[in-house]
């Protein structure tokens, strides 16, 4: 089974990164989730609903949707803030990756641990800038809030590709697909990690600041 990889890219501020981040994983595994399922015998199920949450970020102008799950998104701010501090003390610039992995366990005999497959990585590339003034943390705010809705549309686009997706387990092996650990919503079953690479390029820094100029010129 080829895993196919996406990577999506963003430049935010550090007070920008922590809903950047939750912005574009809740998106992601708002569409990689199901309700719970509920069996009545081998083969017959019933499959809760979903619930969803609107949330409106405080550093920068945009809304996303979320599963309601306050079990999954402690889980995903959790791995989030650690990501964060990680990158604020690798100094004033910095560039870090957040990868979310979807899989699927496939059981070996023992004394042999299941295989992990996985069949979905989204990577997710932060470059963090320095902003010189309040002035230009505004336009920030504007800018990253368009991009991020120009990542949300791409994030959509590629989940309703008719691609790979595990079949429908059975009873018995439904813990092999989705994780069901959760009480009120049933992801496939995912792994986030994070990795903080050297300070980023003046390429990058550059180009915001060049955007941000631009504006002011308007």
């Amino acid at each position: 089974m080829n895993c196919r990889s996406e990577v999506l890219e963003v430049t935010v501020e550090a007070r920008q990164v922590e809903e950047a981040m939750l912005a574009l994983l809740h998106t992601i595994l708002l569409h990689r989730s199901s309700g719970k399922f509920h069996y009545k015998k081998e083969g017959t199920y019933s499959i809760g609903t979903v619930g969803t949450l609107d949330i409106d970020c405080d550093f920068i102008d945009f809304t996303f949707v979320r599963v309601s799950s306050e079990e999954l998104d402690r889980v995903i701010r959790k791995t989030v803030s650690e990501f964060k501090d990680a990158l604020s003390n690798s100094g004033s610039d910095g560039m870090g990756q957040i990868s979310l992995e979807f899989y699927q366990k496939k059981k070996s005999r023992w004394p042999f641990s299941d295989e992990c497959i996985p069949w979905e990585v989204w990577s997710i590339k932060v470059n963090v800038v320095n902003l010189a003034n309040e002035q230009e943390r505004q336009i920030c705010r504007e800018k990253v809030g368009e991009k991020l809705g120009e990542k949300v549309i791409n994030v959509v686009e590629v989940i309703n590709r008719h691609e790979y997706l595990p079949k429908m387990p059975t009873q018995s092996e439904v813990d092999n697909v989705f994780d069901t650990s959760l009480k009120d919503v049933q992801p496939y079953l995912y792994k986030i990690t994070y990795q903080i690479t050297d300070s980023l390029g003046t390429s990058v820094s550059t180009t915001m600041r060049r955007l941000i100029k631009d504006t002011l010129a308007l």
